[in-house]
């Protein structure tokens, strides 16, 4: 069945769209608030497809991923009691409870961490707002860690470019379907 191979085509073919940047630029905005979609799956295929802009690609979602890191952060300082039922609905509590020790044990530098972290980034910016972390300190960070991971990430694809495109093409069923069986596998270990 190919299933993934024509998900990745059309992947592929929005990358290219004249409004792939805007909605890049969006997705990374609502990722930092709420959307459980990291920015990545765009920026990849972006950055491969169009290698000459993958810097350019990167600092927009560094800056619009920061700039939901302050709606982020102003939702944890002013209307935490709203967002955690969400944090709850949406199965956060783990991470939650992670981000709060985190930040009560390395202070600003988990901002810096959670650029990197599995964790997601909606996560940390509204445990900062919450703990009610400095924000200008906070925004800096935020920027110094989101610039770092995107660019290395857009840097990495564009490095790959289309022969790199070409060739995960080839194998994409493959790496799809053992991806979905590895998620089976480990529900039922974890369960």
């Amino acid at each position: 069945m190919n299933l993934f191979g024509a998900m990745y085509d059309k992947t592929m073919a929005w990358s290219k769209h004249r409004f792939a940047p805007f909605w890049l630029t969006f997705v990374s905005f609502i990722e930092a608030i709420f959307f459980p979609i990291p920015p990545d799956v765009m920026l990849i295929p972006m950055s491969m497809s169009k290698p000459q802009s993958a810097v350019k690609l990167a600092l927009v979602t560094a800056i619009a991923s920061v700039l939901g890191g302050m709606i982020g952060y102003a939702l944890g300082y002013y209307a935490f009691d709203f967002v955690e039922h969400y944090i709850n609905q949406w199965g956060y509590q783990s991470h939650w409870q992670t981000a709060i020790q985190w930040f009560e044990k390395w202070g600003i530098l988990v901002v810096f961490v959670a650029g990197f972290s599995p964790i997601p980034y909606k996560v940390f910016t509204i445990c900062a707002g919450v703990m009610q972390m400095a924000f200008l300190p906070f925004v800096i960070t935020a920027f110094i860690s989101r610039a770092a991971r995107f660019l290395l990430v857009a840097k990495l694809a564009a490095w790959g470019g289309e022969k790199f495109a070409a060739k995960l093409r080839q194998s994409i069923e493959l790496i799809g379907w053992s991806v979905v069986v590895l998620a089976i596998f480990a529900y039922f270990i974890l369960r």
